[in-house]
């Protein structure tokens, strides 16, 4: 179990090894939630001005001279990515939320196929074969209720008792996310919120964040999988949750929208005996474990 600013560890999807997270802001983060003065101003700090301004801030040009030493600092492998539209090889990115919103090369993440459930985003994964209002994220603290989290009666019952994946992005992830299989929109709608972060060190000291902070819900009817809840969830400095796709139907491995600067959070919770979970990512989360997997790797399949 995460306790309270204890070292963030996961296993790679890849190899099975036991990482330790490199949190970016660390000092930040542990003195917002870790100490009393700190927890005192938080919720001023959570309020979504402070990270509006801030997300401003990494559109500036200036903010470009973060680039170099950040990707330096967190070993990003540069060449899954492709520079800014239009960008020259000399400046690929006019400002750091160019950078953080960065875009694949072709190929950089191939999407599982057929009954395979892909990951739709590059995220450390919680997984769950029934995500609902009993559980208990493994993080000290921490709360889940799914009918708070989609925040519309009418479509909780459709997914009571379904299997579902918290999925946490950090500062150092690809930032866009994808539909995982081909379907429709049948809903959609934004719930204001605060903007806690949601990194384990914040959850283990506040435990109701995914059910206060701001959330973008989307009900899909998709074709393998049935009826699947998709939930973006805002964090602190995320300057805004964008919809990139527009229109009613999608296509496996198509964008669906990206956070701007920050960490963040995609929640989905899928229909009961639609399809069911890899039981080694259920077990590392029974254990307290997080599973890093990168956009397009298998996390399930269809039953």
């Amino acid at each position: 179990m995460t306790k309270s600013l204890d070292p963030i560890q996961f296993i790679d999807g890849e190899t099975g090894a036991l990482c330790e997270e490199q949190v970016y802001g660390a000092a930040w983060i542990r003195w917002l939630y870790g100490t009393w003065p700190g927890r005192l101003i938080s919720a001023l700090v959570a309020l979504p001005p402070f990270s509006r301004v801030y997300g401003w801030l990494q559109d500036r040009p200036r903010s470009r001279q973060k680039i170099a030493p950040f990707i330096e600092q967190f070993h990003i492998q540069m060449d899954d990515f492709l520079p800014e539209e239009g960008a020259s090889e000399d400046v690929p990115y006019s400002n750091f939320n160019a950078f953080f919103t960065r875009r694949l090369a072709e190929g950089a993440r191939p999407f599982a196929q057929g009954d395979d459930f892909p990951a739709p985003c590059d995220a450390r994964y919680f997984a769950y074969e029934t995500l609902n209002d009993q559980v208990s994220v493994p993080v000290k603290g921490a709360l889940f209720l799914a009918s708070a989290l989609i925040g519309d009666n009418e479509w909780t019952a459709h997914f009571e008792d379904g299997p579902g994946f918290i999925a946490r992005l950090c500062p150092v992830d690809y930032h866009r996310y994808h539909y995982p299989d081909d379907g429709a929109v049948l809903a959609s709608w934004r719930i204001p919120g605060a903007l806690h972060s949601v990194n384990p060190w914040a959850l283990a000291e506040r435990g109701d964040i995914f059910m206060i902070n701001e959330r973008q819900v989307t009900v899909l009817e998709t074709a393998r999988f049935g009826k699947l809840a998709y939930v973006e969830v805002g964090a602190t400095c995320v300057g805004k949750i964008v919809q990139t796709h527009f229109g009613e139907s999608f296509s496996r491995g198509e964008e669906k929208g990206m956070f701007l600067f920050g960490g963040s959070t995609v929640i989905v919770i899928g229909e009961k005996g639609r399809w069911q979970i890899d039981p080694a990512m259920v077990k590392r989360t029974r254990e307290g474990r997080e599973t890093y997997l990168k956009m397009g790797a298998k996390l399930g399949a269809a039953k």
